[in-house]
């Protein structure tokens, strides 16, 4: 039961954990923009969250229903999700060797600001929609 009712809220830690990785990743990147010979790296998360919706559901839309105890129970459990730090060693910028773009870094990092800061406020609005549940129950 208790699974259920803060599936969204672990939903949105799972972002919200990929999206401080993709920060911690992108502001290192910006960090050694001037390093002779360092590759770029990037956070690949929703991709990963894709697949696993993609693997877990089918393409179908198959969504089960349980309405037995002995029902086999189908339904997409998000524990292994993780993000995955790639790193770019295909291209080449500068005359070094580096391959950083500080410009797109930017772009990227506040890109990432966006969808961080969104994902808090929809952590705190199903916080306070937990609350009111708690709070009306008694």
């Amino acid at each position: 039961m208790w699974d259920k009712l803060f599936s969204t809220v672990n939903l949105l830690e799972k972002g919200m954990q990929a999206s401080w990785t993709r920060n911690a990743v992108i502001r290192n990147n910006i960090a050694n923009a001037e390093t002779p010979g360092f590759k770029s790296s990037e956070v690949e998360f929703e991709n990963v969250f894709a697949r696993s919706i993609h693997s877990a559901v089918g393409s179908g839309g198959f969504k089960p229903k349980m309405t037995r105890n002995k029902h086999v129970d189908f339904s997409w459990h998000p524990v292994d999700l993780s993000p995955r730090i790639v790193k770019n060693d295909d291209t080449s910028m500068l005359f070094n060797e580096n391959n950083v773009d500080v410009e797109a870094e930017s772009v990227r990092l506040a890109q990432n600001t966006l969808y961080y800061n969104t994902l808090l406020t929809k952590l705190n609005g199903e916080l306070a929609r937990i609350k009111l549940a708690v709070r009306e129950g008694k």
